[in-house]
Parts: C-alpha cells; structure tokens; sequence
C-alpha cells in the first residue's frame, strides 16, 4: 500500500545520511535508504527503522550513474509509493590535495557524485513531485558544507567547488518550482564527527580541527540530521531557498 510520505536519503548507510534516516522514519516518513556499497549497515539502519514501528527499504545504487538512479527511483515508485522528500546527501571526499596536485579522474569522481549525482536525483524527483507533472508537491534537502564559502584551501577545493554548485543550484531549483508544489533547501554542515574523514585518510579530523570551531567541538550527525528533518517537514512551509549552515559558528 503507498504510504502518504515517502523519503528518498541517498548515501543513507552511514553518517548523516542514516541520522536523517533513522529521525525521518521516527516521525512518519517510510524511508528509502540507499547505499553504494556496504549493505550490511543500510540493512542495519532499515532493522532499526522497522523495528522502532516505521517503514523502510534499503536501494542499492550508485548516484553517479544515471541508470543506477532511474533504477532506485522505480522501485520507490513499487515499494513505497510516490516520492515526497528527497534528501541529496550521498558524496565523497578524498585525501588532502592542492590544486596543481589534482588529477583529471578525481575531478571527474568528485563532480559526478557530488554534483551531477544530486541533480539527476533531483531532476527524477521533480518530475514526481511537481504539480506540473501531476504530483502532489513535496521537499528536497541538499547537503552542501561549510567548504563551500571557506574554500578548503590545502585540503580540497575541488569539493568546496562542488558544495559551491550545490549552493547554486539549491537556490535556482527552489525558485524554478516554488509554484509547482516543491520547497528545496540546503544545509551546510561544519566539522561533524562521522567516518567520512577517514575516507579521505583523516580519521582524527574532527576532534583535530574542534579549536577551529568557536563552539569547540565538533557537530553530530544527529545535529544535522535534526536541522534537515525540519527542513523536509510541513514546520518550514514557508521556507525555500535557503541555505541552512549547522557549522557551530564557524
């Protein structure tokens, strides 16, 4: 049977992507969890989903790869229903690298997930939720970071780039559908503790650069999760376009 809120939370195996979620799925949302590649924590976050009393699947699929995601959005469109919430939070990030340092084929990793990944996901999105197509309306959330307005300079401004576009097309997206039904919105995470630093070989980064933060000490996936949750729900009718930093001030 269709359930009345379906959510889309890409890159949903971990991190922020499975704080959001666990916290949609606790106020209503049945959850489409998607995953890359590590099936056994998106099926841990659907067994904490359905054993709390909520819905939810596990889709495996890669955001970079336009059939992966016309894939994924067929068997939402099966499973649960039509898509009212998107949640573009699937992305990557690599090892500490200056500019004239960067290779073509990590470029070309970064702006396919981070990038093209959230507009094709959208862009499937959009054609079920808005009113134009027939839909009834709903919410998108992108993830974008605080990297975008700060640069990441010695570390990795190709994905500060890449949060840059998505700053971008947040604002252009919710002013191309307002009057179609759909609010779009971002958040901008700081220094948030979730293994994802380790991915681009800084485990400790988090605790590391915590003095940087006026708060002195890093966020939790959770506290973003909270900030994105509220973002998708009837709470912010009013509200798209904007761009919601969870940085602790920095």
């Amino acid at each position: 049977m269709p359930h009345p809120h379906v959510l889309l939370v890409t890159g949903a195996s971990r991190g922020i992507g499975a704080a959001t979620a666990r916290l949609a799925a606790s106020q209503g949302w049945a959850v489409a969890v998607n995953y890359v590649g590590n099936s056994l924590a998106a099926d841990e976050v659907v067994r904490h989903i359905r054993a709390g009393g909520g819905r939810a699947i596990a889709i495996q699929g890669n955001v970079a790869l336009e059939a992966d995601v016309l894939r994924m959005f067929r068997q939402i469109d099966a499973k649960l229903g039509p898509l009212t919430g998107l949640v573009n939070n699937a992305g990557v990030v690599d090892v500490a690298c200056r500019v004239d340092n960067l290779s073509v084929e990590r470029l070309h990793r970064q702006w396919s997930v981070n990038v093209l990944g959230s507009m094709v996901c959208a862009r499937e999105a959009v054609r079920r939720m808005s009113t134009r197509h027939g839909g009834e309306g709903g919410s998108i959330v992108n993830v974008s970071s605080v990297a975008a307005t700060l640069g990441a300079p010695g570390q990795y401004v190709d994905y500060a780039a890449c949060k840059g576009a998505i700053d971008t097309f947040t604002v252009g997206l919710a002013r191309e559908v307002a009057d179609e039904g759909i609010r779009v919105n971002a958040v901008r995470p700081g220094i948030i503790d979730t293994d994802i630093h380790a991915s681009g070989g800084q485990p400790d980064r988090a605790q590391r650069l915590a003095p940087s933060v006026p708060m002195q000490r890093p966020g939790t996936a959770e506290e973003v999760a909270q900030a994105i949750v509220w973002l998708l729900s009837p709470a912010a009718s009013y509200t798209t376009g904007a761009i919601l930093d969870v940085s602790g001030g920095r």
